[in-house]
């Protein structure tokens, strides 16, 4: 193992990360220690974005457990929209009355999986949009190969989220200049170092500084070069060497993508 990457940066740095699923079931043999290394290293919050019905109540259980590290995210991945139930939108209302710091998500479109049904997913995006707008709640959204529905949606609605997260984006130079217009955000996966993402890291070298957010989306997407090793899991307490890395790729302070997070999710600059 290398050196603990929380050397990397002075105390004063809170770093956020802004996007994993800390209650798969694949993190459940090791999830207190992973919760002790992240603290650790020096993270600070972690949005931990349900996927599914089924994993909402997993995801409430943690924040409960942790809510000075943990910010709550819950939605329908376009994946698993069969698994849900005929009620899913009055739980997911429920879950975002009960916390006013739960943000929404993950949600949005996916046409890489070809038997997913875009003329399902269309409008169960538009619900978390409008949730999103009614109670005002940052949005975290998974988009591949389905920017034009995307854009499409975005066009036609009279209103939408003030927090938009592009997470790990992956679409074009064109479509993000579009989003931009739009206020979006966009964020940063260390799966973005591997030498095979250049062209993602010079679309996000584009991007206005203030506008990108760093995760891991652990347990998935790991990056190139892991401090902490988990199996074949990536490690949320990668988190920091994430941050290190994409601070040299793109030439930003390591503090601006922390105040990036802490502005996005609203989380208060006196929260310990």
């Amino acid at each position: 193992m290398n050196e603990s990457p929380n050397k990397l940066f002075p105390p004063k740095v809170r770093l956020v990360d802004c996007h994993n699923h800390l209650q798969n079931p694949r993190f459940d043999q090791h999830r207190d220690g992973l919760i002790s290394e992240m603290r650790k290293v020096g993270i600070h919050q972690c949005v931990v974005n349900g996927t599914t019905e089924s994993d909402w109540p997993k995801v409430k259980g943690l924040a409960q457990d942790h809510p000075d590290l943990i910010i709550p995210s819950y939605g329908l991945h376009p994946w698993y929209l069969d698994q849900r139930s005929d009620h899913w939108l009055n739980t997911l209302v429920g879950l975002l009355k009960e916390s006013p710091t739960a943000a929404i998500g993950e949600c949005g479109l996916d046409r890489w999986i070809k038997d997913h049904d875009i003329d399902l997913q269309l409008p169960i995006f538009k619900q978390h949009l409008d949730l999103a707008v009614h109670f005002d709640r940052p949005i975290t959204i998974h988009c591949l190969k389905a920017w034009g529905n995307l854009l499409t949606i975005f066009k036609e609605s009279t209103v939408l989220p003030t927090r938009l997260l592009l997470h790990s984006y992956s679409g074009s130079l064109e479509t993000a200049r579009e989003l931009l217009k739009l206020g979006a955000h966009f964020s940063f996966s260390g799966h973005f170092l591997h030498s095979r993402k250049a062209k993602v890291r010079e679309i996000f070298h584009q991007f206005p500084p203030d506008r990108i957010l760093v995760e891991t989306d652990a347990p998935g997407m790991s990056p190139p070069s892991q401090n902490y090793q988990l199996e074949d899991l990536n490690h949320p307490a990668n988190l920091p060497e994430i941050v290190a890395q994409c601070s040299q790729v793109l030439n930003i302070p390591v503090e601006q993508f922390a105040q990036n997070s802490r502005n996005f999710f609203n989380i208060a600059s006196s929260q310990k």
